[in-house]
């Protein structure tokens, strides 16, 4: 069974494919596992929002590739978010056991 990603969810696998140090498009929509549309407009959303900042690799180069680092704004969602995460301790509900005689 597997459910769908809240766009909250889908900002914080970015988030955190960033902070772990995959900072190329290509490897960061592999990391988050989404498609090269969404991915473009969600940086894209993200940069506006001032969560992560996008970067050249490559000066001067005709094909310059494009990078992105956590801004100290994105750096606090991620703390906050895994922060409200450890202080739920979500678990699994536990299924009971039918007992056979």
């Amino acid at each position: 069974m597997s459910a769908r990603r809240s766009k909250f969810e889908i900002y914080i696998d970015i988030l955190t494919e960033i902070k772990t140090g995959t900072i190329i498009p290509t490897r960061i929509m592999y990391g988050a596992n989404l498609s090269w549309k969404p991915l473009k407009y969600i940086l894209e959303t993200m940069c506006n929002q001032g969560l992560i900042e996008e970067y050249s690799l490559l000066e001067g180069d005709k094909r310059t590739k494009k990078a992105y680092r956590l801004t100290e704004k994105g750096d606090n969602v991620l703390k906050y978010f895994n922060r409200a995460k450890d202080l739920m301790e979500i678990e699994k509900p536990q299924l009971a056991r039918s007992s056979q005689y």
